[in-house]
């Protein structure tokens, strides 16, 4: 014990100067926050992570994920001191140019406007407080569920974030599935960024919610080497809990200037206070560490794979587009067994249950807690996995951020939202979702699919599989006529054309249900000679934007877009985007949309009295001409 706590509290102090001193070279950061746990991650770093920092995808490495991603500078001096980065590179902090970024962020590859960036130690995004905990209960649960390996979790959390509620669904959620290979080490040093946090040192309290979530709870002093070390050990020996560590600390430890001292968060210390506060430190280190490997171990045995055969329907008959997500998510972890499956205790409306009953062992029931629903997501997917999330649509906007820090983090994840738009009828406008569209199509890189049949929809499942981004199917509650025969192709970012002459004189564009309305409309304006074009704009992003400017040009750039969603922000805004910078071709756009809030009322009601039903796009039809 002597020579780890002579290392540990070595290493700690090497962290708080290495932390003080990138931020200072950056003129800013948190190096307080990064101060408080330098003691908790030095214990750790000597003597229990397993990691191969040559191999960061090695399935046995254990995890480490900063939740309080602002303390990305001890983060950084913990790779420095494993011999991954340079101190130069240590001094590069939130840099243009740097990997090192203000928060940490994984290894992406380059974009059109630079080359790669990130880096490959960091599993997920953090920063926006409350990510962190939730990403590695998905990790956990692929750990322990799917490829069956002992690999741990460890999760450092700020006690500010403790308030938010994505942190609670995590507990609850880890408590539930028995997670004894996640170890939360909460930062417990009382200042948030304005002052007090809401418990500030009141350990306890933290420890009866944390039990009453079915978690081992251990409270110990954050600098005490000797308790870190017992409090780690006792967590690894768990074997049907997960294990919070509420660890006193003092934000700014060791440095008098700073130490529990109010308004200092995200503060840098100037070039003197600096220097002085190293010389109180004991001054400059350099030291590395020899970090443990994991054991070589082979994860679970994958069932084998069988060919892609997805599922068939008639052209004619009737069904749901979100029965056919299902049925094709069966089909799909056939032919893929990386599939795994996650829902929001809604599997006998998105019919997930098919993929339930298909492969057990690869679904994940996550119940009313949608922030956790996407994490999870996140976690089998920075581990490798194809994830599928589902739930009804409107309700991922509860999961907006873990959406768009899905995003930050460069992961593919493929979302399924049911029950969209006014068309699902009496259940009325809570359960309708108006936004989605809009909020999905804002997520950077991501691609948004809106079937109008179950066989369009089975193709598009099936190419989601393989989708690098954020990948979302919107699904209709009703049962739609089957328009596509089986062996049509769909290709991501194409459309289209049902209805055509030479004669055409306005295009109409719409996906989904509003599709089957327009060509009802147009059976209604060509018993009158009216002659227009149909696009089905099944891939709302990217849009075809081709094929859109080819029938402006061909229809005298009347357009009419239809839609079962708000006016702003959905396909009337994609298509409008399709002409952006386009002077040389004529386009009049009218959108329908829905533009009061909706009632309950059956389906048809509903469309009627948004005007996106057949009988009010004949009249814009007519009115355009």
């Amino acid at each position: 014990m002597d020579d780890l706590f002579t290392r540990s509290s070595e290493l700690g102090a090497q962290f708080r100067v290495d932390s003080i001193r990138c931020t200072t070279a950056a003129n800013s950061g948190h190096p307080t926050s990064s101060m408080s746990p330098a003691d908790l991650m030095a214990v750790l770093l000597i003597k229990y992570l397993k990691y191969d920092w040559n191999h960061p995808h090695n399935p046995n490495n254990d995890r480490l994920i900063f939740s309080k991603g602002h303390a990305s500078p001890l983060l950084y001096a913990m790779y420095k001191a494993a011999g991954v980065i340079t101190d130069e590179e240590l001094l590069s902090l939130r840099k243009f140019g740097s990997r090192l970024e203000g928060h940490p962020k994984p290894l992406q590859s380059a974009e059109d406007n630079g080359a790669p960036h990130g880096l490959p130690w960091v599993d997920t995004a953090t920063g926006s407080l409350g990510q962190g905990l939730p990403v590695g209960i998905g990790m956990a649960l692929n750990g322990k569920f799917v490829d069956k390996l002992p690999f741990t979790v460890w999760v450092l959390l700020g006690d500010s974030e403790m308030a938010e509620g994505s942190i609670w669904e995590a507990f609850d959620k880890a408590g539930h599935y028995k997670l004894n290979n996640v170890v939360a080490i909460l930062d417990m040093n009382r200042l948030g960024q304005r002052g007090q946090t809401d418990l500030g040192w009141d350990s306890p309290v933290y420890a009866e919610r944390a039990r009453a979530f079915g978690w081992h709870a251990i409270e110990i002093d954050g600098h005490d080497v000797e308790a870190i070390d017992h409090a780690y050990a006792e967590a690894r020996a768990q074997t049907v809990q997960p294990t919070c560590i509420i660890a006193k600390t003092v934000k700014g430890s060791g440095v008098s200037l700073v130490a529990n001292k109010n308004g200092w968060h995200g503060k840098p210390l100037s070039a003197d206070q600096a220097k002085e506060a190293i010389k109180e430190l004991g001054g400059e280190r350099h030291i590395t560490v020899s970090v443990a490997m994991p054991e070589p171990l082979q994860p679970a045995a994958q069932p084998h794979a069988s060919p892609l055969k997805l599922p068939v329907y008639e052209v004619g008959a009737e069904e749901a587009a979100r029965k056919a997500f299902g049925d094709a998510l069966v089909a799909v972890g056939a032919n893929r067994p990386d599939v795994v499956a996650l829902d929001g205790e809604v599997s006998n409306s998105t019919f997930t249950e098919e993929f339930n009953k298909a492969y057990p062992d690869r679904f994940f029931e996550i119940y009313i807690a949608e922030q956790q629903l996407v994490a999870a997501a996140v976690g089998f997917s920075a581990l490798g996995k194809t994830a599928f999330a589902a739930t009804f649509a409107a309700f991922f906007s509860r999961a907006f951020d873990q959406i768009r820090m899905a995003a930050v983090s460069g992961v593919s994840i493929r979302l399924c939202g049911t029950h969209p738009g006014v068309s699902i009828g009496e259940d009325g406008p809570s359960q309708m979702a108006l936004e989605d569209i809009a909020m999905m199509r804002a997520v950077h890189g991501s691609t948004v699919l809106y079937p109008c049949d179950a066989n369009q929809t089975a193709h598009l499942v099936a190419a989601m599989a393989d989708l690098p981004g954020i990948s979302y199917l919107r699904a209709t509650r009703a049962k739609l006529p089957v328009i596509y025969p089986a062996s049509e192709t769909f290709p991501i970012g194409g459309s289209k054309v049902l209805r055509q002459s030479a004669t055409d004189q306005v295009t109409i564009i719409a996906a989904g249900i509003t599709l089957h309305e327009s060509l009802s409309a147009y059976e209604q304006l060509k018993s009158e000679g009216i002659q227009v074009r149909v696009i089905d704009a099944y891939s709302v992003k990217p849009i075809d934007v081709e094929a859109l400017r080819e029938a402006a040009r061909a229809t005298g750039g009347r357009i009419v877009v239809v839609e079962d969603h708000w006016y702003e922000g959905g396909l009337g805004d994609a298509v409008l985007n399709a002409f952006a910078d386009t002077p040389d071709i004529p386009h009049r756009v009218i959108k329908l949309a829905v533009r009061a809030m909706p009632t309950s009322g059956e389906p048809a009601e509903l469309l009627s009295a948004a005007g996106i039903d057949a009988k009010h796009i004949a009249q814009a039809v007519r009115e355009t001409i």
